[in-house]
């Protein structure tokens, strides 16, 4: 997965098309990743206590990794990944500014 958890992306694809946000979770067996405040659902939540009411929460739902695209830290433009191995090291590289990607 080219795609890590930090990483600042943008939705490619969907009712969140073209809104950029930072991800909280991968999911590598599902491929697919949770970004945070996009793709989100209303979900019950029922009151804990007695006496407490419920209430409709957003939560954020998986979206698909290929829906979404890395934007580079330095150029600021969605871009694709390249790896490179320097030794034991690994490192990814951005397509368009050839930068590293932290």
């Amino acid at each position: 997965m080219n795609i890590k958890k930090g990483d600042l992306v943008i939705i490619k694809k969907g009712k969140d098309r073209g809104k950029t946000g930072k991800i909280i979770k991968t999911l590598p067996s599902e491929d697919k990743v949770v970004v945070e405040s996009l793709n989100l659902v209303k979900k019950i939540q029922r009151a804990k206590k007695t006496g407490e009411k419920g209430e409709i929460i957003s939560v954020p739902r998986p979206i698909a990794r290929a829906n979404v695209m890395l934007i580079c830290p330095h150029c600021k433009k969605p871009t694709r990944v390249n790896f490179i191995k320097d030794g034991k090291n690994k490192y990814r590289i951005c397509k368009k500014c050839n930068s590293k990607i932290a």
